[in-house]
């Protein structure tokens, strides 16, 4: 009573006669070039090796796409933790300009803070469409985990105010006439 599996699609209407006369010629010469010592080829699990390797490279680029994210929303956030503890609120009555994008924006601050700006000691960062004043120590925290947020980011001048004075060494002797 058992059938071939064959016999049983052609039955259930899963497989035409055609169909099994094609499987049935393949079977057979497969197993003739089995006998004869010929290599055989077999295309079905060619294509099933190809669409494995597709699917691997598939899921690898969308598993390395996931982490990028990941990683992206944990700099974002690291960066969000540092400006609200570091952020200066106070906004003042001095303009100071700056380039944003391509163009020119200005922002209104304290002038001990637009001076801290301009020497270097403050910086200011754009992130989540809001401008924060942060001290360089975060600044710089920031521009590690990634720089496009800081817009301006003065060299410290704090060096440059001491004058590198080649005479400093020497001493001025006190009869010395003008």
């Amino acid at each position: 009573m058992s059938k071939s599996l064959q016999d049983q699609l052609l039955r259930a209407g899963l497989a035409n006669k055609k169909q099994a006369v094609r499987a049935k010629k393949a079977k057979n010469h497969k197993e003739k070039l089995q006998r004869t010592g010929k290599e055989v080829i077999d295309e079905t699990q060619e294509q099933v090796k190809a669409a494995e390797a597709a699917k691997l490279e598939k899921d690898k680029a969308l598993n390395k796409a996931i982490e990028l994210e990941k990683q992206t929303k944990a700099i974002e956030a690291q960066i969000k933790d540092l400006l609200a503890h570091a952020s200066i609120m106070e906004r003042g009555d001095t303009n100071y300009s700056y380039d944003h994008n391509g163009s020119i924006k200005s922002i209104m601050l304290e002038k001990q803070h637009r001076d801290a700006l301009v020497r270097g000691a403050l910086a200011l960062v754009y992130f989540n469409e809001q401008y924060h004043l942060v001290p360089k120590t975060v600044a710089t925290k920031i521009a590690q985990r990634d720089e496009k947020f800081i817009l301006v980011n003065n060299a410290n001048t704090e060096e440059d105010n001491e004058i590198d004075d080649e005479y400093a060494d020497y001493k001025i002797p006190d009869d010395l006439m003008w």
